[in-house]
């Protein structure tokens, strides 16, 4: 999911969208790419709307790049949609059928494809934080399942959050109504409420670049990791 706004990145990270943030003279997901590839990723659809110009025309260049070995697909959405309408409108277009892979293209986890990959849909990919306040936090049973997505809070405290990876069936958004809506404020809940929403807990690094603070904590990440793989 690369579609978004990024309004709270804009004081830093002006006339490019989120995902093309700079990170010294290259993107950030650039970045990404070259990252999902060597977890074993080699197709990618790319659900787009804001500035969608500009990252397709990155993405074209990379045709021949990053992504040469790659079957590479994007899809602009006419309105803004939402995160789970962004999802089902790709259901839609593309006719999909069986489980995928969703994260957002703003999101650096360490590992995660794999693991998240091996266990069937839905499931979603956790991290434990010290301060959950920003995301909301997830409560999940001895089992492993997710029972509870809690809204965000300021007095949150250390909790897991949703870690921006998942692994969804495409079934599940094949009745859309054609309505924006939000994966985590309507499906999530919804799924959490089956008992059937797997956590699977990662141990790995976690840097949502979504505002400020956090994208100069991922300039300074990737600089100190330069000399190896990221």
């Amino acid at each position: 999911m690369a579609g978004g706004f990024g309004t709270r990145l804009q004081s830093v990270v002006t006339n490019v969208p989120k995902a093309l943030a700079p990170i010294g003279d290259i993107t950030f997901l650039s970045l990404q790419i070259e990252h999902w590839i060597a977890q074993g990723l080699r197709s990618f659809v790319f659900l787009l709307h804001h500035q969608a110009d500009q990252i397709i025309t990155f993405l074209k260049i990379q045709e021949h790049g990053l992504l040469k070995d790659c079957n590479t697909q994007w899809l602009v959405e006419p309105i803004p949609l939402g995160t789970g309408g962004a999802v089902a409108y790709a259901v839609q277009q593309f006719n999909l059928s069986g489980s995928f892979l969703l994260t957002n293209a703003d999101t650096w986890l360490g590992r995660g494809v794999y693991e998240v990959s091996q266990v069937a849909a839905p499931a979603i990919a956790v991290i434990r934080v010290d301060d959950s306040s920003r995301y909301g936090r997830l409560e999940i049973d001895e089992q492993g399942d997710i029972t509870k997505f809690v809204e965000k809070s300021s007095n949150a405290g250390p909790g897991w959050i949703n870690a921006g990876l998942c692994h969804l069936d495409s079934h599940f958004f094949k009745n859309w109504n054609q309505k924006p809506f939000s994966l985590e404020q309507v499906s999530f809940p919804f799924l959490a409420s089956t008992a059937t929403f797997r956590a699977v807990a990662l141990h790995t690094d976690f840097i949502d670049i979504g505002i400020p603070a956090d994208y100069l904590k991922f300039c300074s990440y990737a600089l100190n990791n330069k000399s190896k793989k990221i």
